[in-house]
């Protein structure tokens, strides 16, 4: 399977991602890809909550999800969307969903995932983030089939919580989606070392799109989407510049993996025992 990593540094104006997404995804099918992977925040990355307000809209006026659908149909190629900050259908309009989206070669959504893990931290004594207080949390793990595989949705901060991968292998995932917008302290520190960790454990293939640079509202994303193959060796890194990457996943090194060291299979359920001294 031949896929496409998207490396952006999304900036504050839907229309200019979603005419760059259109671009990007014109050019992964021009490619010869299957699908291609964008990473979270794609339509909008502004850490000015005021004035993402303005430009957060719920699925159906959401121009960057319009552009995707309308692309994937028009160039008969799957997309996963990384993420979108959209509100909900049912919300108060007090929270937004940061939300995945499978959208297949007829440009229909096939899956949803919202971001279960909220990215509330203290980085350093100068930066802190509160996901939490613009996000609402999501749920449930999400599996999807695509051609020959099936893929387990997440976003970024998730990669730090290996039970959603234990969980999301354990319902027949071979193929783990990890779109991000890590920051380049963490992402120095810990992004290659968690995916590569991931893709052992579950002993399947990983893909990393990320964002890249230094964007317009102010902030810097670390880059570096990542491919990472069942038996944790890189076969894709993008390192710092945006742009397209391309990867050819060779789908029996899963099986081929997961007999020589079957993990997944050998999993137990167990509860511990706490004791205290």
């Amino acid at each position: 399977m031949k896929i496409a990593l998207a490396q952006m540094c999304s900036g504050i104006d839907p229309d200019e991602n979603a005419r760059q997404l259109r671009s990007l995804i014109a050019e992964a099918a021009a490619g010869d890809a299957a699908i291609i992977f964008t990473p979270e925040m794609t339509g909008l990355l502004d850490r000015d909550r005021s004035r993402a307000a303005a430009a957060i809209r719920s699925e159906s006026e959401d121009v960057v999800l319009l552009a995707a659908r309308s692309e994937a149909r028009q160039a008969r190629i799957w997309v996963h969307l990384g993420s979108l900050a959209v509100k909900a259908i049912d919300s108060s309009g007090e929270k937004w969903l940061n939300r995945s989206y499978l959208i297949n070669p007829d440009g229909a959504i096939a899956a949803r995932y919202d971001k279960i893990h909220l990215f509330d931290v203290d980085i350093s004594p100068d930066e802190s983030q509160r996901e939490s207080s613009a996000y609402a949390g999501g749920h449930s793990a999400v599996v999807a089939p695509i051609p020959g595989a099936t893929l387990g949705l997440s976003i970024c901060y998730d990669l730090r919580f290996p039970a959603l991968y234990e969980a999301l292998t354990n319902a027949g995932a071979d193929i783990l989606s990890i779109p991000a917008a890590f920051t380049v302290p963490t992402g120095k520190a810990h992004w290659e070392i968690l995916l590569r960790a991931r893709a052992i454990e579950a002993g399947a293939f990983v893909i990393a799109s990320a964002q890249c640079g230094g964007h317009e509202d102010g902030r810097s994303t670390y880059g570096h989407s990542l491919v990472v193959d069942p038996w944790g060796e890189i076969l894709l890194d993008m390192g710092e510049r945006t742009g397209l990457g391309f990867c050819n996943l060779d789908l029996r090194k899963i099986e081929e993996v997961r007999a020589r060291i079957p993990a997944v299979a050998n999993r137990k359920r167990f509860e511990m025992p706490i004791t205290s001294p």
